[in-house]
């Protein structure tokens, strides 16, 4: 009894040990606050190189992350920010369906009604750009004077 009760106790023991989530954690050191994002979310980043990445991040070790291939360490990253692929999704398709129907509207309203109608192509052409260029709308984290970056682990 004592042997199965010691092999259980280890074997949960050892999953706690091996089932900690690791994060990327923002401070701001002014105001104490602390956003923390999860392994395997979706973020943006822009590097002190000028490079723009976006996707899924994986922790390698304490000061370095990887994101669609790239080895990226914390000291290089100029931005960072989320991108939920939902949010992404819906609001790119709502500009570029938008746009889209703007445009097929002021078609219609310039053959059939008015020519001043194709001046509703304008805005649709802004609006089809705007949804291509996919619109982000979180905060932009830019580590330095009152922000730092690092990396830790969460326990469930």
């Amino acid at each position: 009894m004592k042997k199965i009760s010691l092999l259980l106790f280890g074997l949960l023991f050892i999953n706690l040990v091996i089932a900690q989530d690791q994060a990327i954690k923002i401070t701001n050191q002014i105001t104490k606050k602390e956003v923390v994002i999860k392994e395997n979310k979706r973020i943006k980043i822009k590097t002190r190189n000028g490079e723009k990445i976006s996707g899924r991040f994986m922790i390698e070790n304490d000061n370095t992350i990887s994101v669609n291939n790239h080895t990226i360490n914390l000291i290089d990253i100029e931005e960072i920010k989320r991108n939920p692929f939902l949010i992404s999704v819906l609001t790119s398709g709502l500009l570029i369906y938008g746009g889209a129907i703007t445009a097929g509207f002021g078609v219609i309203i310039g053959i059939f009604v008015e020519s001043t109608g194709f001046l509703l192509i304008i805005p649709a052409a802004g609006m089809i750009y705007a949804g291509i260029k996919s619109p982000n709308f979180h905060k932009k984290y830019k580590p330095g004077n009152n922000l730092t970056i690092e990396i830790i682990s969460l326990s469930d």
